[in-house]
């Protein structure tokens, strides 16, 4: 323990942020440039490096929390990247996008504020960088096996790093233009900055890595083919396909998805802006979804100079306590939380943005055929019930859904070949141990083993958090060693059965 009396003495204050006005009016991270290290070692003391650390059963990584704290404390920045590392392929990620469940899970929510585990993390990662203390780890010798990847989201990422460093020659398959993912085009700038994964890919690169960008495999090049020239193969194509929304004029123009929206956006440079339908410039903007994806847009729409924007949001503004049926540290709290995103949207328009506990009832249009203005209804917060003469309307010349992703998409070129099949719930079945149900292994090939197929992320799990997507890579990879070589010497953090505590 740093120091024994430190959660008594310090309270905690979190990392400064740019002020919302400002950062608002460019796409700079909310944190760059802003002084960290001094606050955030004090912070580290407020960790009591409890005999059972809770914190560790609420990250799906096993983060090693208590004992990264001590060494940020101390300053020691080195040591406290190699801890952190033991357990995270990239922290740098998960300290700009996870919701850090760990921090519900700290003893010292019970009577206080949390330990700032996020932002410790943040700055442990940040400081490995800007030390060169983050290096390419190569296998020390090849196994003669080869796997390949579909997918460089986070969980494609984490299973290509850990088995590349387990001596396999690893390909990635990556469908859009560059790598990444949703990292690379779902994910705003001022939320994570790109030069963060473009130093980890230069990294897996010099390992070993090989990426294959602009190849949508099942269209580009046959999945037949690609399971015969490897001997495994792992599906993480993410959970990409969006959840509609029927109700009357959902077919007018002027109507996207999230997904639609925020990928102009990361893909615009100045000879390549948002193209006009999608951009936010000028137009009043509803978001319908109240999650992380609906603050994603917000930001960016905030960021496109909207006219105004509305976030409905279905349910209800919780308070600001934990209830009595969101037992600690079992259960994610469902606690009324305010983004950045959030934060900007007050500062410049005065008033918070969201529209709780509201339905959406039509979408109207103008003779062109083009949405006009959306029409809520307020609903009870128990069960959603319509409330009789509760409507309301809003004007919106562009309307987001933010709905959530129902799993992922099933092209029947990759799904056919590779013997996936679906779940009731949308996503690929798997086995505990993250082999496509049922078990897909092709005939030994000659003076060759037999081929895999496994399901790594969200296409397994559906749509989660990055620090699941990391977690399942990492526990994927090490089922795809053990398969290949008989044992792995590989962690896995859990098994595909495992589910959050929320």
């Amino acid at each position: 323990m740093t120091d024994p009396s430190g959660f008594l003495r310090i309270p905690r204050r979190p990392a400064p942020s740019r002020p919302p006005g400002e950062r608002a009016r460019d796409w700079d991270e909310v944190y760059r440039g802003q002084p960290l290290l001094p606050l955030v070692s004090d912070q580290a003391r407020r960790c009591m490096d409890c005999g059972v650390p809770f914190c560790h059963g609420a990250c799906p990584l096993g983060n090693l929390i208590p004992e990264w704290n001590v060494y940020a404390a101390h300053g020691d920045w080195a040591t406290a990247a190699e801890r952190l590392h033991a357990t995270n392929n990239f922290p740098e990620f998960t300290g700009c996008l996870c919701p850090a469940p760990c921090e519900d899970s700290c003893v010292l929510a019970l009577t206080d504020e949390s330990v700032g585990i996020k932002q410790i993390e943040r700055t442990v990662a940040e400081q490995a960088w800007a030390h060169d203390h983050v290096r390419p780890l190569p296998p020390t010798r090849m196994s003669g096996r080869s796997v390949a990847v579909v997918g460089s989201g986070p969980a494609g990422l984490a299973a290509a790093q850990q088995l590349t460093r387990a001596g396999h020659a690893v390909t990635v398959y990556e469908r859009a233009d560059r790598v990444g993912g949703l990292l690379r085009y779902g994910i705003p700038d001022f939320k994570m900055s790109k030069d963060r994964l473009d130093a980890r890919i230069a990294q897996m690169e010099q390992e070993g890595t090989v990426f294959r960008p602009g190849v949508d495999v099942g269209r580009d090049l046959d999945a037949k083919r690609l399971r015969s020239d490897h001997d495994a193969v792992v599906v993480a194509t993410g959970a990409t396909r969006p959840r509609e929304l029927n109700c009357e004029g959902r077919k007018l123009s002027g109507v996207h998805h999230a997904m639609e929206y925020l990928v102009a956006a990361n893909r615009a440079t100045p000879s390549c802006p948002v193209p006009p339908a999608l951009s936010a410039w000028g137009k009043d903007v509803v978001i319908i979804g109240g999650g992380d994806t609906g603050s994603d847009c917000l930001g960016t729409a905030l960021r496109q100079d909207a006219a105004s924007v509305v976030q409905v949001d279905i349910n209800p503004q919780h308070g600001s306590e934990r209830r009595s049926d969101e037992p600690w540290p079992l259960v994610h709290p469902r606690i009324h939380r305010t983004s950045h995103a959030h934060e900007e949207a007050l500062a410049r328009d005065g008033v918070d943005p969201r529209a709780f506990s509201s339905l959406t009832v039509r979408f109207d249009g103008d003779p062109s055929g083009a949405v006009r203005a959306l029409v809520l209804n307020a609903v009870t917060p128990e069960d959603r019930r319509l409330l009789p003469g509760a409507t309301r309307e809003l004007p919106a010349q562009l309307v987001l859904l933010a709905l959530g992703f129902a799993g992922p998409e099933l092209d029947p070129g990759l799904v056919g070949p590779l013997g996936l099949v679906t779940t009731a719930g949308g996503t690929f079945a798997r086995t505990p141990d993250f082999a496509a149900l049922p078990d897909v292994v092709t005939p030994p090939r000659e003076g060759r083993g037999s081929t895999a197929v496994f399901v790594a992320g969200d296409a397994g799990r559906g749509a989660s958090l990055v620090v699941w997507a990391i977690a399942e890579g990492r526990a994927t990879a090490a089922a795809a060693d053990r398969f290949l070589c008989g044992a792995t010497e590989l962690p896995s953090p859990i098994s595909a059965t495992d589910r959050p505590l929320a």
